[in-house]
């Protein structure tokens, strides 16, 4: 036990000289200060009709599945929930999974081998890294959305198997893939595409169906989650019948996990329904975040290549950054500190969600000038 001892006593070394302890504290309650850091960005984990699904969803089916769903945890809902998603996000067919990391990695894993190239952006989520490293692929990363990069790489690979991953709005710097040209990528070099629309979905689209699948093409398999836009958890492969049925076999976070709650596909059916009509607070959503990265800019802040309703706010340091949450905290705008390894450089992460009014951003770049 002693080596282990002695792990522990350097790591907890390491972050009191880095500042890089995590704490686990609950944010405020929403009277007291406005949810500028959550993923909820329509709001639906607080909207009465997701809350009387999910308690109808309770009576239905009961508290929980009591097992993985090829044992005895599968239920009528979880096939229409699929269905619905499908649908909504312009596939054939998904498979519905605890969480995004559970996704990502059960179904990289059951794809991917040793004879797989796989093409990463360097900013991908962790579930996508990790699922590539436990798959057995070669792990190829390429610079974050640089194309030239990407092209090089694929033109030296020799393996025949190949995919290229990549997120389509990425959650730390709040920009885009270019998915277009991914997809033309993709087709040219014989590669599947595999695209994370976990922090677009709900908010783009024409009616909130993410950004995987438009007038370019449709990615292979395409991720998107229950536990951002739509307010609740679980989260969607969305790919092919005959892949799905696949990963029905072989993706083991899958078939070795229990299922979900019914009651959660239950009120996500509901989300669903509901966020396709949202369109005015998706347009809510845009306008605030342009204010918000004009007026930082103004004040002097990077906010990177943001495009979106994620805005880093970059700042000079670790303490730098947690000293600006506190104070913006204690002005009645929660929002978090961001730090490395998570990200590179140091920031406050915006998340803009519907609920913020340009009069609150207005009051938040108010208090931000005051520190």
């Amino acid at each position: 036990m002693q080596f282990f001892e002695q792990q522990l006593d350097d790591f907890f070394s390491l972050i009191a000289r880095t500042a890089r302890e995590r704490r686990l504290i609950a944010p405020p309650a929403p009277s007291d200060a406005f949810d500028m850091s959550s993923n909820d960005y329509l709001r639906l984990s607080r909207h009465p009709q997701i809350h009387a699904a999910l308690k109808q969803g309770i009576d239905l089916f009961g508290a929980g599945s009591t097992a993985s769903r090829l044992v005895a945890g599968h239920r009528d809902i979880f096939s229409e929930l699929e269905e619905v998603y499908a649908n909504w996000v312009g596939s054939d067919d998904a498979l519905f999974f605890a969480n995004g990391y559970a996704a990502n990695v059960g179904t990289l894993t059951a794809i991917l081998d040793g004879a797989y190239a796989a093409f990463t952006d360097r900013l991908c989520h962790a579930s996508l890294l990790d699922g590539v490293r436990l798959s057995g692929a070669r792990k190829v990363y390429f610079r974050h959305n640089d194309l030239s990069h990407l092209e090089e790489l694929l033109s030296k690979a020799t393996e025949k198997k190949r995919i290229i991953i990549v997120e389509s709005l990425y959650s730390m710097d709040g920009d885009f893939a270019p998915l277009p040209a991914l997809f033309d990528f993709a087709q040219r070099h014989g590669a599947l595409l595999y695209v994370d629309d976990a922090h677009a979905l709900g908010v783009w689209g024409e009616d909130g169906q993410g950004l995987a699948a438009g007038h370019w093409g449709r990615a292979d398999f395409s991720v998107g989650t229950c536990g951002k836009a739509l307010g609740l958890e679980g989260a969607f492969v969305a790919t092919s019948s005959r892949v799905k049925k696949y990963l029905i076999h072989n993706a083991r976070t899958f078939v070795f996990s229990t299922a979900p709650l019914p009651a959660i596909a239950f009120a996500a059916v509901a989300a669903i329904r509901l966020a396709r009509t949202l369109a005015g607070e998706r347009q809510r959503i845009a306008e605030v975040a342009t204010f918000l990265r004009a007026q930082l800019k103004r004040l002097g802040y990077s906010t990177l290549a943001s495009s979106s309703q994620i805005i880093p706010l970059l700042c000079a340091s670790e303490r730098d950054a947690l000293e600006k949450a506190r104070r913006l905290v204690e002005a009645g705008f929660y929002v978090k500190a961001i730090r490395p390894p998570t990200v590179k450089e140091s920031r406050i992460r915006i998340s803009v969600n519907s609920g913020i009014t340009l009069d609150t951003a207005r009051r938040f770049i108010t208090a931000l000038e005051r520190l």
